[in-house]
């Protein structure tokens, strides 16, 4: 079905990304890529849709690509596109339209299908992938998990021959998360193939095939399921994997307790006409990291803009220490690295990234960026980085950025087991020094790891 010989490829000429790749991948079969961050997953992703060379013309690639016994270089795109479909990394990065139900029926559009055929199309899409809820809305208004949802059903209703999944967890709740498994699991029934690259693993244990562990940019290990899913857990953490088990949220105890306290009170927050939350109450003591929980698009992310001073609260008072604190004032005290990363990646290099906005050495930058292992990239250009160097290097300026509030949105939607590990580290330091800080994750083992509180944020009732 899809055969990768002797492919090696640069998006520079001085670093290959991928080196002497050969695989077969069977039709029907789900296989899977795992691997530290960086290692070129998602490099070997973009090769195998075309996307490299067609579209990064720029780079250095030798070898070929074989998918039903045709070379991809002699495949335009838009024929390829019918057998193939992709849910990226970066949701956002395939969207045309700001209306949800335009989103999904683009592709079908877009291919000249007859329009009952898109209607249909449509309709068994929304029903198996249970998404009334997401119909007709605004894209702008929704969720990073919501987007993430719709993306991947842009491309089921495509029905195409292959599925290439990029993180397509990354940033969903646990309910949606068993939902893809499910489609997946049919998929493969209905004889598709499934190339999915992942850092979160254990919703795969009854679904892939065989798994592939990248290293950079060499297949350094192929494994059966059960022999992959069996790791010893001191082997997967040293290969820098993430759980290979359902992870469960434990008990949590009250946080710290002293005489400094962020207090927010009867808070409500609204997007036009449409409550969001209302009447939210919490406390927070200095160096607490606190969890904030809930399913996707039940206000996660609003919340903690509020609290910000990047959305205004309709109702109630964020107080610090006693002082009741504006917008404004919150925006001087806060620091928040978003769910979409390159909203915050503006200069030339990495090293003048982390130090952007800051009152800091580059002494004090180099040990940040050594700690969270992007020393080896700091004269490189942000936008060259992977996903989830990337999310390090913007969590890299939070943590130089010294201020009260500290806020982390989703930080290891791209990262792998070092990488979560690394980002604990420098949150438990900021916790010492008394910060109040505040992640929104789906990530339980993350949250498991580092976080001294959660909370839960829960829909309104109707």
């Amino acid at each position: 079905m899809i055969e990768l010989k002797n492919i090696s490829y640069s998006y520079h000429k001085e670093k290959e990304i991928i080196k002497d790749l050969n695989i077969n991948i069977r039709a029907g079969e789900c296989i899977l890529f795992c691997g530290k961050s960086g290692c070129g997953k998602t490099t070997i992703g973009r090769i195998i849709n075309n996307l490299i060379p067609q579209f990064y013309e720029n780079g250095y690639m030798s070898g070929d690509v074989w998918i039903d016994n045709q070379n991809t270089k002699n495949i335009e795109m838009y024929e390829l596109s019918k057998w193939m479909g992709t849910v990226f990394q970066n949701p956002k990065t395939q969207f045309f339209h700001t209306n949800s139900n335009a989103e999904i029926v683009f592709g079908l559009e877009n291919s000249g299908m007859e329009p009952e055929t898109i209607r249909n199309r449509y309709d068994e899409a929304i029903k198996e992938l249970n998404i009334e809820k997401l119909t007709d809305r605004n894209m702008f208004s929704m969720s990073g998990g919501e987007k993430q949802i719709i993306a991947f059903a842009s491309v089921y209703a495509m029905n195409p021959k292959i599925y290439i999944l990029d993180e397509p967890t990354a940033n969903i709740d646990k309910k949606a998360i068993l939902k893809i498994e499910e489609i997946i699991k049919k998929l493969k029934k209905m004889g598709h193939t499934v190339i999915i690259f992942e850092h979160r693993l254990y919703f795969l244990r009854d679904v892939v095939d065989r798994v592939f562990y990248v290293e950079k940019g060499v297949v350094d290990k192929e494994f059966s399921t059960d022999a992959f899913f069996n790791l010893d857990d001191k082997i997967r953490m040293n290969m820098g994997l993430r759980s290979l088990k359902i992870p469960s949220l434990k008990k949590f105890d009250h946080g710290y307790r002293n005489n400094r306290l962020l207090e927010i009170r009867n808070l409500s927050c609204q997007y036009g006409n449409k409550t969001i939350f209302k009447n939210l109450n919490l406390s927070v003591n200095a160096g607490d990291i606190v969890g904030i929980v809930g399913d996707n698009g039940v206000g996660k992310t609003t919340l903690v803009r509020c609290i910000a001073g990047l959305h205004t609260e309709s109702k109630g008072t964020i107080q610090l220490d006693h002082e009741t604190l504006n917008r404004k004032k919150r925006q001087n005290i806060s620091s928040m690295v978003m769910q979409d990363v390159n909203y915050q990646l503006f200069k030339d290099s990495a090293l003048e990234e982390c130090c952007l906005g800051n009152n800091c050495t580059q002494k004090e930058s180099d040990v940040v960026l050594r700690k969270l292992d992007l020393n080896d990239f700091k004269e490189l250009h942000p936008m060259v980085l992977s996903g989830g160097q990337k999310q390090r290097l913007v969590i890299a300026n939070a943590v130089l950025s010294d201020k009260k509030i500290l806020i982390f949105d989703e930080p290891t939607s791209g990262l792998d087991y070092f990488g979560m590990i690394a980002v604990s580290k420098q949150l438990k330091k900021l916790s010492e020094k008394g910060h109040y800080i505040f992640l929104v994750s789906h990530d339980v083992e993350f949250i498991n790891e580092v976080c001294t509180k959660i909370y839960e944020l829960k829909n309104e009732p109707n």
